[in-house]
């Protein structure tokens, strides 16, 4: 398993020294034996956090009975650990495939180890084989938002230790999410009724990344177990070392882009302090793809954070500074010939804390506080014939604040059921612009005039415990909205402003206002052979973005021009889930069934016409094509399922198989079908894992898609094949360079070189994911 030594080079400019690691391969079977590689983590989460204080224990209280009594701390999540197993195996030995059990809707989770063996770029990549989850991959490897069953953009939330990304990427496909997953330790996809803590705007699901940028613990501590909608669920902890320093290095190499990536984390601490720093950088070259290379695809990127936290008995405050930088290419034609590119820039504060007061009524109080301050240009040519003329097509800027507060109530005692509470409110406030180059001909000067919004909510969770086997859920959420902005009075459908300058209206003020309000009821049921039951209904309600009504001009990075309708109302949304699931035994799997019906489905139509800078006409021959907000009825409808069985021991370890199967069905209420739909997909593989070794080959089908709507094209099926092995070991404390834990893997990806096409991508007929790709990836923690 050689790599040029110039790669290696690479990436420690980058700030990874990953040479050394390749060193473990040839170490003594004796060491190796010590270690066990971490397995499936089956865990009991819920919406309504309960977990052990940071630092000293306070007794236990009683759950109230009126308010007579003090409460008793909720029952603790349980956490099954990953002992290394003995030889031969238990049959029980856990798998790779983490299922979270407890659960009123299907969660999706991506465990720190499964990020490092993926190796993706973007949250979008990091999902996109995931059961009912895609990403939007405008620019692979550099733009791709994760797609849920079908909903995109704003409807579905993404956060990094529960603030919101705050980026620029739900006001075009082309634009990245900030929150890189050599950054992240693990990713949550959250559905169902907790997404009502984080807004009305993710019907499809929340993205939950987190990290210890804002470290809740000391590092000298036992290890989290698990992360949950943001929040830590610790071991109990008496006592600390009174200093230490925890160090990691992440890095790897990819042959489809000649990529280089590598990442550095510190976490220190003592005295009741913790700090953390990290740094990363990426950056590949255009990516090969079957026959050739996918033009204008180069990507580099980099950024870092650097925070602390102040620990005391009975809680934590801390904040962060964080830093992302991001320069990417923009394939398509258009990208090609006139070199588009976005060089994206986010500074982001972020402060979050917890506080347990030893009172009779509150269990926690816990706030979080973010502001960002985005900026993106969007460079390229504006004569392809001419290298002089590169420069500013256009600028998005986004100054965004945000806060929420949260108070969970002690356990309540109603003799029927064991109640537990948490209320909380949110705050932002969002200021938008989109200036394009400056034309005296045209009154319409990028995508959108200036604009702005604040949101002010609250909402309540109400979590009822009748049984140790039932549980159910009542939660609700009601914001208030305002938009302030402007669009011209008339904007025709087609126009030409140098026959007509007066064909587009003047530009008025628009102030609007909405009080969308939603609520959503869940059942939980433990069932025989360790089988669960889960069935939940929600009512969501969300309000227009500021693009969808403000927007009234050209894109030139996703070569569109975008008009919306200031007159757009509340999009409703009115779902049920049912779901299935085992995550103990030999043969684990879930299976999830679902269906919603909107009223005022708001979606990006793309009408057929094409425009310029200064004109919209009839069918094709501009260069951007015109894409109009609307508004109507549609229903959602799908499944998802996955399972994973040990089918028996084999060496030191265990032999598997897994499968998975996802579809979503979309139509408007004329029987038309919803744009980007992301086909039926169905696949399977094998496994091997033992104390050190994972092996695993998988192949995913993905289906045609023929159920287009309106201008949108077919798209092919494609197979896409992927194999991997990786070997972790524990290594003594006082080996001579000091590393304590070391994994090293190889991973192939699209094996079988096919051409891939992903149908949601708004440039798929143009852009080909990337070919076969084979990655070396290092992790070594000090």
């Amino acid at each position: 398993m050689s790599v040029p030594s110039n790669r290696f080079l690479a990436i420690a400019r980058l700030g990874v020294v990953s040479l050394p690691v390749l060193g473990v391969m040839a170490m003594p079977d004796e060491i190796s034996a010590q270690t066990a590689l971490p397995g499936i983590v089956v865990n009991a989460p819920s919406p309504i956090v309960h977990r052990a204080r940071p630092h000293q224990a306070r007794p236990a209280r009683t759950v109230r009975r009126g308010t007579t009594t003090r409460p008793s701390a909720a029952p603790q999540p349980e956490v099954a650990s990953a002992p290394t197993p003995p030889s031969p195996p238990p049959a029980n030995l856990p798998g790779t495939l983490p299922i979270v059990t407890d659960q009123f809707a299907t969660v999706t989770v991506v465990p720190s180890d499964e990020i490092r063996r993926n190796g993706a770029a973007t949250l979008g990549d990091l999902l996109n084989n995931k059961p009912g989850i895609t990403g939007s991959s405008f620019a692979p490897g550099a733009s791709s938002r994760p797609i849920i069953r079908g909903l995109d953009v704003n409807r579905v939330g993404i956060v990094e230790n529960g603030i919101g990304s705050n980026g620029a990427s739900d006001l075009g496909e082309d634009h990245f999410v900030p929150i890189d997953p050599l950054s992240t330790n693990q990713v949550e996809v959250i559905r169902g009724p907790a997404t009502l803590r984080y807004g009305s705007t993710a019907i499809g699901g929340v993205v939950s990344a987190s990290n210890n940028r804002i470290p809740e613990t000391s590092p000298c501590a036992p290890p989290l177990t698990t992360q949950t909608y943001g929040y830590a669920v610790k071991a109990p902890q008496l006592s600390t070392p009174p200093g230490c320093v925890n160090f990691e290095t992440r890095g790897a190499l990819s042959s489809v882009d000649n990529g280089r990536e590598g990442g550095v984390l510190l976490d220190a601490g003592g005295g009741g302090f913790a700090i953390h720093a990290d740094a990363f950088a990426r950056r590949t070259e255009d990516y090969a793809i079957p026959g050739g290379v996918q033009k204008n695809t180069a990507t580099d990127s980099n950024g870092g954070s650097v925070g602390g936290s102040y620990l005391f008995d009975g809680g934590f405050v801390g904040a962060a500074i964080t830093q992302n930088n991001s320069l990417y290419h923009i394939p398509g034609k258009e990208g090609e010939e006139f070199g588009t590119r976005i060089d994206a820039h986010q500074t982001k504060f972020t402060a979050k804390g917890e506080y347990r007061p030893d009172a009779a009524a509150i269990d926690a109080i816990r706030f979080w506080l973010g502001a960002t301050d985005y900026k993106h240009n969007e460079l390229g040519l504006a004569d392809a014939a001419d290298l002089s003329s590169d420069g500013v097509r256009q600028t998005f800027t986004n100054k965004e604040q945000e806060g929420r507060m949260e108070v969970q109530l002690a356990p309540f005692n109603l003799r029927f059921a064991a109640l537990t509470t948490a209320i909380g409110v949110q705050a932002s406030h969002q200021e938008l612009t989109a200036p394009g180059p400056s034309d005296p001909f045209s009154p319409l000067n990028g995508l959108w005039d200036p604009n702005s919004n604040g949101r002010l909510a609250g909402y309540i969770f109400n979590e009822f415990k009748f049984s140790d086997t039932t549980k159910a859920q009542v939660a609700g959420r009601i914001e208030h909205v305002n938009l302030n902005g402007s669009t011209p009075s008339v904007i025709p459908e087609l126009f030409d402003l140098a026959a007509d300058p007066g064909a587009i209206g003047v530009a008025t003020p628009r102030a609007l206002n909405f009080t969308p309000a939603s609520a959503s009821v869940g059942l939980i049921q433990n069932l025989p052979w360790n089988l669960v039951a889960s069935l939940t209904g929600q009512y969501v309600e969300r309000a227009p973005k500021p693009a969808e009504l403000f927007s009234r001009g050209a894109h030139d990075a996703t070569e569109t021009f975008d008009i919306g309708s200031p007159n757009l109302g509340i999009e409703t949304a009115k779902s049920v889930e049912a779901g299935l699931r085992r995550a103990t035994g030999p043969l684990r799997f879930e299976l999830t069934g679902y269906y919603t019906r909107f009223n005022g489905f708001i979606y990006r139509r793309l009408t057929g016409n094409t425009c310029d800078e200064t004109a919209c006409a009839a069918g094709p021959g501009l260069e951007l094509n015109q894409a109009i907000y609307s508004q109507t009825d549609a229903t959602f409808r799908g499944g998802e399922f996955q399972f994973q069985y040990d089918v028996l021991p084999i060496w030191n370890g265990l032999f598997g198989i897994e499968g998975q199967y996802d579809i979503v069905r979309a139509t408007f209420t004329d029987g038309t079908n919803v744009p980007r739909i992301p086909p039926q997909r169905a696949g399977g593989g094998v496994y091997y894992h033992d104390a050190n070794w994972l092996a695993r080959v998988n192949l995913l089908h993905a289906f045609a898609q023929n159920d287009v709507s309106g201008v949108e094209t077919t798209t092919p099926g494609y197979n896409r094949l992927r194999a991997e092995v990786s070997y972790t070991t524990t290594l003594p404390k006082n080996d001579w360079w000091g590393a304590q834990k070391v994994t090293v893997g190889l991973v192939g990806d699209n094996l079988l070189n096919e051409d891939i096409r992903n149908a949601v991508a708004y440039n798929k007929d143009q852009v080909l994911l990337p070919g076969l790709n084979v990655r070396l990836f290092a992790n070594v923690k000090y």
